[in-house]
């Protein structure tokens, strides 16, 4: 007999909630759930795939330890001894910075993921971290970081109520949104057309996003910092500039003003391709609005002057007085953020505190370049030891990060490598241990990263819908006892991990003067923890201690696990309201407009006002029906148009001999690849574009669909040498490629 359960989906950072079908232990069918306080019965191809995915036969169920050479099925107590007996070594010979540590991005889609990890990265104190951020969001945090001096303060727009929404390389429509977390993003920006406001996009691509706008602006790839520069130029040259209510807590104005002198519509028109008259409208127009939002996203991210577009994005939010109040930025509150402090000033936000030890990178938010790994690994020099051991969780850096084929080459190299991974995929299959996770049925789930990003304060909790199958160990349970594994405590209860984070945790509250557990005693509170187990008990204290907690009794209405569990479809905690000052931890404790690391890189932009791109430029896309490596092993999100094709506009290919459908080689700095052409006129002239995630065609993995349909892996074009300076983020828009059509003729597509 059939039954149904709730689940907060996990496939992409739209976060929806789901009804479950399922039959004894198998998810059968996925519809969204009417009830669901935020997305209130929104679903999209990959949550309604979501039973595909979480029954994935692929999937391994026991963990793989490396034997004579091959990867073998093992107990857990084999597996974890295997782990301690290869990192432990590691750590005591060489150091705990010889271990490095890299996060996928899945990790923030797990409830496991958001506790475990610094966890992991704590008690190991390894200073080797690298993450999906620094191919992805990177320059967003830094810009953050200098401006607000938080750098996970991230202003989101205020889709539901905003009369005029710029977005600046986004697609929500294919992405559901990122850095912004919004359940039927389609269904926002219509609602927006629909009560009479107005959404332009700038993006070289037209996009599903773009089709939508009643204003599109084909920019140049990579020249979004400039066009933002003179747009915010216009702003002080036509005295357009209004803080409003902001005035008092910003600091910067005239000389951000004289920072931006040189770049004046006329000035920029050139590199970016966009009229310096189209320029004019498009500051004028969002001066004009009665409030508004810019929002910027990957696409102007993974570009050589992300960190400056980024920071651009927010000083336009700013300059218009749109930044913290409704109908513009506001910075979310999530149920599990720290108790609010007073306002006041803070330490700050530092960048290069220690430097990667090859190419001298400067650490960002803590974590060193993507980039960077393969060459920290394979390269010997007199700055300290190469990274000798791994650990990844849920990451897949041969196809996500630039130059695969060397990161390959370099993991083979290891002395040890444990991967956490459902799958045998193009990274975990070099580890020395692969511990996987049960499928997401079978996991509890709540959004600590994406709550911090929504567009309306809710919360959320679904406990596992299927219970655990017999021979599976819960995703919280294998980090923690990874996390004691690597750090000398193998073979303790892992309990203890949960008890430790508490224990500090509530220690720290009890004396913190603006904590409403102040002076009390922590083992009292600690005893007060409900939840059937640690992570539920974590997940409690960090309600009761958060902004909306009931502060274990000192407010009565407040909220706890308790509540929570009352409310399966989750509690709205209303819409998204005016913080500051309380978010900025600036040393003025001002929101900061020229931080002296951005006056330091404008010169950098200044030089680009003379660059022009000779040949063809690459781009990436993303598909409604994936989410980056981790989706093409499932055949109901393949197919169709997600396919890995070169688009290339009909100019170009008649050019370059380019025919439809036929092979085309393309080639960068890094390498080469061959993929299909697909002529369209939805990329602009002298642009083409790949998408990403793809190239499924290495030996030794078990992803038998995604091997049957493998693409390209768009990222082995790029060597790795570009990186934004200041995020460490790579460069993976507006790169240089070479195209040339060949002569064999393919199968049909």
């Amino acid at each position: 007999m059939s039954r149904t359960a709730l689940r907060i989906c996990p496939l992409c950072e739209a976060t929806c909630g789901l009804t479950l079908t399922i039959d004894g232990t198998r998810v059968t069918g996925a519809r969204g759930d009417r009830d669901d306080v935020f997305s209130k019965g929104f679903i999209c191809p990959k949550g309604a795939s979501f039973g595909a995915v979480d029954g994935d036969p692929d999937r391994l169920r026991t963990p793989l330890v490396r034997r004579d050479g091959e990867l073998r099925e093992a107990s857990w107590e084999e597996a974890f001894d295997a782990v301690a007996a290869g990192i432990r070594p590691v750590v005591e010979r060489y150091g705990a910075d010889s271990v490095g540590v890299v996060l996928g991005n899945p990790n923030v889609h797990t409830m496991a993921g958001g506790l475990y990890p610094p966890v992991l990265v704590g008690a190991l104190r390894t200073r080797s971290l690298f993450t999906a951020s620094t191919v992805d969001q990177m320059p967003k945090h830094v810009s953050s970081g200098l401006l607000f001096g938080d750098a996970n303060a991230i202003p989101v727009p205020d889709l539901d109520r905003t009369d005029h929404l710029l977005l600046i390389g986004a697609n929500p429509l294919e992405s559901n949104g990122s850095l912004c977390t919004a359940p039927d993003f389609p269904g926002r920006l219509k609602a927006l057309k629909a009560r009479g406001g107005t959404l332009t996009v700038i993006d070289p691509r037209r996009t599903r996003t773009a089709q939508l706008a009643d204003r599109h602006i084909g920019i140049r790839p990579g020249a979004d910092a400039l066009l933002l520069a003179a747009m915010a130029h216009v702003l002080f040259e036509e005295g357009l500039v209004d803080l409003g209510d902001l005035a008092p807590h910003v600091t910067g104005v005239g000389e951000l003003a004289e920072a931006l002198r040189d770049f004046t519509p006329d000035a920029v028109a050139g590199a970016c391709d966009v009229p310096a008259a189209d320029i004019r409208t498009l500051a004028r127009e969002l001066a004009a609005a009665p409030t508004a939002a810019v929002y910027g996203r990957i696409g102007s991210c993974t570009v050589p002057h992300g960190t400056l577009a980024s920071w651009l994005v927010d000083v336009l939010n700013i300059l218009t007085g749109n930044l913290d109040r409704p109908g513009g930025a506001l910075f979310p509150q999530a149920a599990t953020d720290r108790t609010p402090r007073p306002a006041g000033p803070g330490r700050g936000f530092a960048l290069g505190r220690w430097h990667s030890r090859v190419s001298r990178h400067p650490e960002a938010k803590g974590e060193l370049p993507l980039s960077a790994l393969a060459e920290e690994i394979d390269t010997v020099t007199e700055e300290g030891e190469p990274v000798r051991a791994l650990i990844a969780v849920a990451a897949n850096p041969v196809l996500s990060a630039p130059d695969g084929d060397r990161l390959d080459k370099a993991l083979d190299s290891l002395d040890f490598m444990v991967s956490v991974d459902p799958y045998l995929n193009e990274t975990s299959r070099h580890a020395h241990v692969v511990l996987p996770p049960p499928p997401p049925a079978q996991s509890p789930h709540h959004d600590f990263a994406f709550n911090t990003l929504a567009v309306r304060n809710q919360v959320r909790y679904t406990r596992p819908a299927v219970p655990l199958e017999p021979g599976r160990m819960a995703e919280t349970e294998i980090l923690a006892r990874l996390v004691l594994a690597v750090t000398g405590m193998h073979g303790a209860d892992p309990a203890a991990v949960d008890a430790m984070v508490i224990d500090q945790t509530l220690g720290k509250a009890v004396q913190d003067l603006h904590s409403p557990v102040h002076g009390r005693d922590p083992e009292e509170l600690a005893a007060q923890l409900g939840g059937d187990t640690g992570p539920e008990r974590r997940l409690d204290m960090m309600l009761r201690l958060g902004p909306y907690g009931d502060g274990f009794g000192a407010r009565p209405d407040g909220l706890n696990l308790t509540a929570l569990l009352a409310r399966p479809h989750g509690i709205d905690l209303g819409p998204l309201r005016p913080r500051l000052p309380q978010p900025l931890k600036t040393r003025s404790g001002k929101a900061e407009l020229l931080p002296r690391p951005i006056a330091d890189d404008l010169p950098r932009l200044r030089e680009a006002l003379r660059e022009r791109a000779d040949g063809l430029v690459l781009v990436g896309r993303r598909h409604l029906r994936s989410n980056n490596s981790w989706m093409h092993n499932v055949p109901a999100l393949t197919g169709g148009t997600n396919r890995c094709t070169l688009h290339i506009h009909p100019e170009d290919a008649e050019r370059l001999g380019v025919r439809d459908g036929a092979p085309v080689r393309v080639k960068g700095a890094g390498g080469e690849v061959t993929a299909p052409g697909e002529v369209t006129d939805s990329v602009r002239p002298g642009v083409v574009s790949l998408p990403h995630g793809w190239g499924h065609d290495r030996p030794g993995t078990r992803l038998r669909h995604a091997a049957a349909d493998p693409g390209v892996n768009v990222n082995q074009l790029l060597d790795g040498s570009l990186l934004d300076p200041l995020s460490g983020n790579a460069v993976l828009n507006g790169v240089p490629v070479a195209v040339s059509a060949l002569t064999a003729v393919p199968a049909p597509l």
